[in-house]
């Protein structure tokens, strides 16, 4: 069983569904059963942004997209600005 640990700096609160959406769908996805740690890693933290970007009312896919290609040049200091409650389409 891995555990999620989130950290939200600009003060929004997570609601308790928040965060049992994202554990049923890790659990779900853990259904072909993960061979390694690094893998369940790695799997945790996709399926958390996919679930975190549909939280927040956005298309996953277009949300990753845009920050993936965005983030290289993106300044560190701005980082807040590629979070998903702040992705404008």
């Amino acid at each position: 069983m891995f555990h999620i640990h989130t950290e939200i700096s600009d003060d929004r609160p997570q609601s308790r569904e928040d965060s049992h959406a994202v554990h049923k769908a890790i659990k779900v996805g853990q259904a072909g059963r993960l061979r390694s740690e690094r893998g369940g890693r790695s799997a945790a933290i996709a399926y958390t942004l996919i679930e975190t970007a549909k939280l927040n009312g956005g298309d996953p896919q277009a949300w990753l997209t845009d920050v993936l290609g965005r983030i290289a040049e993106h300044k560190i200091t701005r980082l807040d600005e590629l979070f998903p409650w702040r992705y404008a389409a």
